[in-house]
């Protein structure tokens, strides 16, 4: 596995980590602000040829 690919991974589950805890502590911008660059980072993966779970 390249490092770019190690990278976006790592990113995504930080994102989704820190979206569990947005959510959870009822913060709706940073929730909003971490929805968007999980869409990015699928997106860079995707436009990459990164294979990544749905």
């Amino acid at each position: 596995m390249g490092e770019f690919t190690t990278t976006i991974e790592r990113r995504l589950d930080q994102a989704y980590r820190g979206l569990k805890e947005a959510k959870c502590a009822g913060d709706d911008y940073l929730a909003d602000t971490l929805n968007a660059e999980i869409e990015d980072l699928r997106r860079l993966a995707d436009d990459h040829g990164v294979p990544l779970p749905r």
